[in-house]
């Protein structure tokens, strides 16, 4: 039986205000590379919580398969320099994996992770050429990578009406996390005959009014695509309202597409918005309703994100970091290593957390899970499905993937 019946009751659990981690101790050494500060503050404030309280849970269930877990958060600000300063001093403290997100971290710690042998676990970001396992062996997208998002937006388009000539825009932050989806979305307007611009928006994005009026006044674009993430996301949206553009033909990637980026907005002004999500969202799932009633149990009253679409990511990343350790566990015994840890990631089996992800399968050729994704869309005061998990021109992003890994590009 897998790990379901022992988390499907929980996805996320803190005592007092959810940010504390596991303490620290002698068992199972976990990293994990946060930005509660930053230029990813937005997400990291919601999401990091999630992580270190489903850890804590575990811990207090009794560990995994006995095992407590020692959970080390260390704070990057999204910045480069920092993110390195912390893998080295979580690397000197032996742990076995590390969370990490944003695609400039990732690429900087990439080489580090494969010489150290240390499996990196890197939820909806980049690097997409990662999907291929045996390429990169110690990297782990283990949900929907920016190419997938790209090909699942590309068919949300499609099943919608796009057609030959359709133009597309795309809207994105002008670093190597925002610019990660664009080859995609080219290789796919190349298919389909679709006219697709692009326009980078230069950081900190807290102004975007030139490039919306370019993408509805000049362009006239039919659909805008978005890969914004923090503070740009918000300023986006009412850009878009204040130029009439029709919210309901916006579509978000998955980090665009958090309650704190509407909230930001108003969720007035962002009624019709869509986003790309990867985990359940909302308070409405078995596991969630779990966790209020262990507030409740506790005499405490849940934050008020938890729920929230970056909070619950956050919890399925500790939950899947705790199944891929379960699994290392019971196959290949402890000590646990970091190649252990990665064989553990790669023996992912249909893990749903009862319904709250469409089922993983993570495999050496597979280090995304499928690539699987909903569309949702902003109605009232929530995030509402619009469509099922779908994922879009696979074959294209795998094509991608392999010309990616081709030894000529590396």
């Amino acid at each position: 039986m897998r790990l379901i019946s022992f988390v499907v009751g929980i996805l996320a659990l803190a005592i007092g205000q959810g940010a504390a981690a596991a303490e620290p101790g002698s068992g199972i050494k976990i990293g994990g590379i946060c930005g509660r500060t930053g230029g990813a503050a937005v997400i990291g404030a919601e999401l990091c919580p999630g992580i270190a309280d489903y850890i804590a849970l575990v811990n207090r269930k009794g560990g995994v398969l006995g095992q407590k877990l020692d959970y080390t958060e260390l704070e990057s600000g999204y910045m480069v320099p920092r993110a390195v300063g912390a893998y080295e001093r979580l690397k000197q403290e032996g742990v076995v994996t590390v969370m990490n997100y944003g695609v400039p971290i990732l690429l900087a710690l990439t080489p580090r992770y494969m010489e150290d042998k240390i499996a990196s676990f890197n939820t909806g970001t980049g690097r997409g050429d990662a999907i291929d396992g045996t390429a990169w062996p110690y990297i782990f997208p283990d949900t929907a990578s920016y190419w997938s998002q790209a090909g699942a937006a590309m068919k949300y388009l499609k099943d919608n009406g796009a057609k030959r000539g359709t133009k597309i825009a795309f809207l994105f932050y002008d670093n190597p996390a925002g610019r990660d989806g664009l080859p995609m979305l080219e290789e796919v307007a190349r298919k389909e005959g679709y006219v697709l611009r692009t326009y980078p928006v230069q950081p900190p994005g807290l102004e975007m009014e030139s490039e919306v009026t370019a993408i509805a006044r000049d362009f006239k674009a039919d659909w805008m695509i978005g890969s914004l993430f923090n503070t740009p996301p918000s300023v986006s949206i009412k850009e878009f309202k204040k130029v009439g553009f029709p919210m309901n033909r916006v579509l978000s990637f998955v980090y665009g597409a958090g309650d704190a980026d509407v909230e930001a907005a108003g969720w007035d002004i962002a009624q019709g918005y869509l986003g790309l999500q990867y985990a359940g969202v909302g308070r409405n799932y078995p596991v969630i309703q779990d966790v209020l009633k262990m507030y409740r149990d506790d005499g405490k009253e849940a934050p008020k994100y938890v729920g929230s679409v970056y909070y619950n990511r956050g919890g399925l990343t500790g939950a899947l970091i705790v199944e891929g350790v379960r699994l290392a566990i019971q196959n290949y015994g402890l000590p646990l290593t970091g190649d252990k840890v990665r064989k553990g990631y790669e023996s992912i089996r249909k893990f749903d957390i009862a319904g709250f992800v469409s089922p993983l399968n993570i495999t050496p050729q597979d280090h995304e899970g499928g690539g699987y994704l909903p569309v949702y869309q902003v109605k009232g005061r929530e995030w509402a499905p619009v469509s099922d998990w779908i994922r879009g021109y696979r074959d294209e992003v795998m094509a991608l993937v392999r010309r990616a890994n081709a030894p000529s590009s590396k």
